[in-house]
C-alpha cells in the first residue's frame, strides 16, 4: 500500500534514538539516526551483534517505537500512531520474512499464506485465490496443501515469502532470511528475493553475511547505534 506521494521516501528517519535504561546506565541502541529509503530500493542493513540492526528492524517494522526523533512511513509519522494504527501498518504496509519462518505448524501452506488476509477481513474465496497466486509466484503452486513438516527448509521459507507478499506491502522486511538454510538453498532464496526486487518490490534485508549483502544495491553499516557508512554498489543480482 504505497500511500505516500510518489517522491516521498517510503522510510524516513530523522534523529531517531532508541534508548534503554539498564540500572543507572542508559544505552542508546540507536543514536541519532538519519536515513531515507526510497521506493523500489534494495537495501542491506549490516553490522556486528549489538550494532543496532535488530532495533532498527523492529522500529521500521512498527514492532517498537523510537524513544526520540521521527520515523515517517510513507509520509505518516509512526510516533503519532495509536496501537491499532500500528497493527494496521504492520498488516498492510510491511511484509515480514523471519529467519525461523514463523509458520503455523498445523496449517497448510495455503492457510499460512492466507493468514494476513484473514486479519484484513478479505472474503474466504478471495483469500484463497490471492494466496494461491502468491504461492505460485514463489514456485510452490503444487505444494499448497502441504504442512510445514512436509516441506524442506527452503520451501518453508518460500511459504513465508509468499505470506509476506500476499498483502502487496510497501516494504518487504527480511531478517536474516537465509540464517537457517544451507548454502545451496540460501542461494535459491536470495535469487528469489532478487527477482522480487526486479519486479519493483522495496526490500530491506538485515544480515550479518557479506555475501548476502552484496546482492543489494545499497548497504547501510551500523556501529554502536550510528550509521557508520551508507554505500551504493553494483549488486551481484544485476
Amino acid at each position: 500500500m504505497q500511500t505516500g506521494a510518489i517522491d516521498t521516501p517510503v522510510i524516513r528517519f530523522r534523529d531517531v534514538y532508541r534508548t534503554y535504561e539498564m540500572g543507572d546506565q542508559v544505552l542508546n541502541a540507536l543514536d541519532g539516526v538519519d536515513m531515507d529509503i526510497q521506493r523500489n530500493e534494495y537495501v542491506a542493513i549490516v553490522g556486528a551483534s549489538g550494532s543496532g540492526k535488530s532495533t532498527m528492524m523492529n522500529i521500521i517494522g512498527c514492532l517498537d517505537r523510537a524513544t526520540n526523533g521521527d520515523y515517517l512511513l510513507n509520509g505518516t509519522n509512526v510516533g503519532e500512531m495509536s496501537e491499532a494504527e500500528l497493527a494496521r501498518a504492520r498488516n498492510r504496509e510491511i511484509g515480514f520474512i523471519f529467519q525461523s519462518f514463523n509458520l503455523l505448524s498445523r496449517a497448510s501452506a495455503l492457510k499460512n499464506v492466507m493468514q494476513p488476509l484473514v486479519y484484513r477481513g478479505v472474503p474466504g474465496s478471495e483469500r484463497k485465490r490471492i494466496a494461491a497466486e502468491a504461492l505460485g509466484r514463489v514456485g510452490l503452486g503444487e505444494r499448497m496443501d502441504s504442512r510445514p513438516n512436509q516441506l524442506s527448509g527452503g520451501q518453508r521459507q518460500r511459504v513465508a515469502i509468499a505470506r509476506a507478499l500476499v498483502g502487496n506491502p510497501a516494504i518487504l522486511l527480511a531478517d536474516e532470511p537465509t540464517g537457517n538454510l544451507d548454502s545451496k538453498t540460501s542461494q535459491e532464496i536470495i535469487t528469489l528475493i532478487d527477482q522480487l526486487h526486479k519486479q519493483g518490490q522495496t526490500i530491506i534485508m538485515v544480515t550479518h553475511e557479506p555475501d548476502i549483502a552484496r546482492h543489494c544495491e545499497r548497504v547501510i553499516h551500523l556501529e554502536d547505534g550510528k550509521i557508520y557508512s551508507d554505500t551504493t554498489q553494483r549488486s551481484k543480482a544485476r
